[in-house]
């Protein structure tokens, strides 16, 4: 007599990249702060800095500036500015994925999970960052991911819950409570607290520790994506 197969706790884990799947050293944000500095003429508060984690790198350059008193009319320069020196600095010091998680990736996918990356990058720094990990975007057992959502793509960032429900869209998952949602920063959680996912998971491989992402809407805290997996029995 066979055994019969297990069934999953969540058909689609929607996951963060820069500090959840991406292991980029913080480059994204130590770029961030110095580009809005150097536009504003004054160092960047980082209590300020940390409120936009997470979130579309154009919405936070328009809150910082706007925090700092700039004129806002500057954002889409001061995008612009901030993404070619993000871009030089992977080139520079090309991200890596976070210990395990590619081992984790690939169980989630050999269960029948489908895969998906929603992040505050624009497209082009996204499709830079997968090229540069040989990360690939399909439905071929050979790929890494199911899909890849990007800040423009949706009408606002997190904490809404637009990239959560732009990557059920691409793969095909219509019960939001089966959906994992998970990131290192509070915006990553309340965006998938807000879509009303099953299991919405803090990681502590980022940009925030436990005494913080313990405060948020939370299921699950974990070290790092890498046990995820562990949750599909859950």
């Amino acid at each position: 007599m066979t055994s019969p197969t297990p069934s999953n706790s969540f058909d689609l884990a929607s996951l963060d990249m820069a500090g959840t799947t991406v292991d980029e050293g913080g480059l994204v944000y130590d770029v961030l702060s110095r580009v809005v500095g150097d536009a504003v003429g004054a160092t960047l508060p980082e209590d300020l800095l940390a409120r936009w984690k997470g979130t579309s790198k154009h919405e936070a350059i328009g809150g910082l500036l706007a925090a700092m008193g700039a004129d806002p009319a500057r954002v889409d320069a001061v995008f612009a500015e901030f993404r070619e020196r993000l871009i030089e600095a992977y080139r520079a010091t090309p991200p890596a994925p976070v210990t395990g998680v590619p081992e984790a990736l690939r169980a989630l996918r050999s269960r029948g999970v489908k895969v998906a990356l929603q992040t505050g990058y624009s497209a082009d720094v996204a499709a830079a960052i997968l090229a540069g990990l040989g990360w690939t975007v399909g439905a071929g057992a050979e790929d890494t991911v199911d899909a890849l959502i990007t800040s423009d793509l949706v009408p606002a960032s997190r904490p809404a819950p637009y990239l959560v429900f732009r990557s059920m869209e691409a793969t095909g998952v219509v019960d939001v409570r089966r959906v994992l949602v998970a990131g290192d920063t509070p915006n990553d959680v309340l965006a998938g607290h807000n879509c009303g996912a099953g299991f919405v998971v803090g990681v502590l491989s980022g940009s925030f520790g436990a005494d913080v992402l313990e405060r948020q809407p939370l299921t699950h805290l974990l070290p790092s994506l890498a046990s995820v997996a562990d949750l599909l029995d859950a």
